[in-house]
């Protein structure tokens, strides 16, 4: 079984047993967290689609841990101009297990 869950503005294919980094949760590591916002749930049989959330499914989770991602450099540059900036980030991510998938 598998389900397709929105959180922090985009869209992760999930099943139980994956584990997936998406934006920044508040928890510590071995919280429980749980994703109401469940577009799809297939696998057995016909797909559930929701419009746009199915209602009554869930999906469980597990905090893994929060860590940052690697960095990436922006620069901008405008030729001729002498403008120049170099700027990095890193995002801050959330790593999360998934427990189970309940079905609407």
């Amino acid at each position: 079984m598998y389900a397709v869950i929105k959180t922090g503005g985009k869209q992760y294919r999930v099943a139980t047993d994956d584990v997936i980094n998406i934006e920044k949760l508040p928890g510590k590591e071995g919280d429980k967290i749980e994703f109401t916002e469940v577009l799809m749930v297939g696998g057995e049989g016909d797909p559930k689609v929701g419009t746009p959330h199915v209602k009554g499914a869930s999906v469980a989770g597990e905090v893994v841990e929060q860590k940052r991602d690697r960095k990436i450099i922006v620069f901008k540059k405008k030729r001729r101009k002498n403008y120049r900036r170099k700027i990095g980030h890193r995002q801050h991510l959330t790593t999360v297990k998934i427990t189970g998938i309940k079905a609407g």
